[in-house]
């Protein structure tokens, strides 16, 4: 073999290595790019390795449609997914949204001054009505923080203002009706054509599922916040007192938000926002009451303005063995206090008595007496037995109205 031909198969051989490196190196990119595709969740690429087909959906004609803007996917999702959901939901929801502002008057030793408190609503009804929260529109409310600086004489039922989205126009609102206890009030714009809200069932909540808080925080019109479920049925108790059941979200709650929509992934709302926890160390935690629990509060409030839940007049704590064994009673609900002229005074009940029976079902508590009576409506007559001084005696309450 001469020199030319050894040369040049020691040529050949570099070529095939090169071409072998080339090849190598192309593989391995293609395989890289699989894996990131894979694991930033690039439809096709998942499509193609698993033959994934929920993501997207085939016509007649075999063309790949996307959902549409109603259709709103709740599957296991890739980011762009998630995106196009987010989207989805707050152009649905967001025209359901509106902003309100009350104005009043409050009168002190230092003058009349001009107050404004602000939070959101929903719209309920294509006419006009607008869920909010109770503390959004009363001015007993708004003025809590006021009076501890200031003592508050008088203060006026307030002008009340409505937004609405992408609409600047400042709308004259009534107020129909309002409610403490559970802290939901609804107002009345002259307006008709409004989106209303599509409104959930809370009551299927899960943890950890998508959840979007949309509202008119700190003045800055309509605002959505993104984030979870965190917990439900927390209860918790505010500083006036009042004790709520709540969705606990960790989506962005602030001043404002209040009155305004948390809602699922399907763009259903599932509970009104109404309070957050804020100081030093706390991140992320708000609450919202839940919205299947509203809905015979809101027909009532449109209905007669206000709720009409059934009343005892009694004031009672528990008596359990160890009370009962300790004052020489028997366990049950102990009847601490008796108001004047309530349906317990005149059903014959006394302070002292303790409950020990309601409807047939045995006292062990207070609050079983209290669960009962909310099971009934004004003017059904209760059958309870009672002990009073080393005595059981049959008594029967007509429930009254709460004044």
């Amino acid at each position: 073999m001469d020199e030319n031909e050894k040369n040049f198969k020691t040529s050949s051989k570099t070529v095939g290595e090169q071409k072998a490196n080339v090849l190598s190196f192309f593989a391995g990119a293609i395989l890289v790019v699989v894996i990131a595709a894979f694991c930033l969740g690039i439809p096709n690429v998942r499509n193609v390795i698993f033959g994934n087909e929920n993501t997207q959906q085939e016509n007649s004609k075999g063309d790949v449609s996307q959902p549409s803007k109603n259709e709103i996917n709740t599957t296991a999702m890739e980011i762009k997914n998630y995106s196009e959901t987010s989207m989805a939901v707050a152009e649905k929801v967001l025209p359901s949204i509106v902003g309100i502002q009350i104005t009043y008057n409050v009168s002190s030793f230092l003058g009349t001054s001009t107050q404004t408190a602000t939070g959101s609503g929903i719209i309920i009804s294509e006419d006009g009505y607008i869920l909010t929260n109770n503390h959004v529109v009363s001015t007993s409310s708004s003025t809590s923080s006021y009076s501890s600086f200031y003592e508050v004489t008088e203060a006026d039922e307030g002008t009340i203002k409505v937004t609405l989205h992408g609409d600047e126009t400042l709308y004259d609102a009534k107020l129909i009706g309002k409610d403490d206890q559970t802290d939901l009030a609804v107002i009345k714009i002259d307006k008709t054509g409004l989106t209303k809200a599509e409104l959930g069932n809370s009551d299927g909540v899960k943890i950890g599922e998508f959840a979007m808080a949309l509202g008119c925080p700190l003045g800055l019109g309509t605002t959505v916040t993104s984030g979870i479920i965190s917990a439900v049925n927390r209860e918790i108790t505010t500083t006036d007192g009042e004790t709520y059941v709540a969705i606990q979200t960790d989506a962005a709650i602030n001043e404002g938000n209040s009155g305004g929509a948390l809602v699922n992934s399907q763009g259903q709302v599932i509970g009104i926002n109404t309070l957050k926890l804020a100081g030093t160390g706390v991140e992320g935690i708000g609450f919202a009451i839940p919205i299947s629990s509203t809905t015979e509060v809101i027909q009532q409030l449109i209905d007669e303005g206000k709720v009409i839940r059934p009343w005892m007049g009694v004031t009672v704590q528990t008596i359990d063995e160890d009370d009962a064994a300790k004052y020489k009673l028997v366990v049950g609900a102990y009847i601490a206090e008796i108001e004047d002229f309530s349906a317990a005074q005149k059903a014959g009940l006394k302070a002292g008595d303790v409950i020990t029976e309601v409807e047939g079902t045995a006292i062990t508590n207070a609050d079983q007496v209290i669960e009962i009576k909310n099971k009934h409506n004004v003017g059904d007559t209760l059958k309870m037995k009672v002990y009073r001084k080393g005595e059981y005696r049959d008594i029967e309450l007509t429930l009254e109205e709460q004044p």
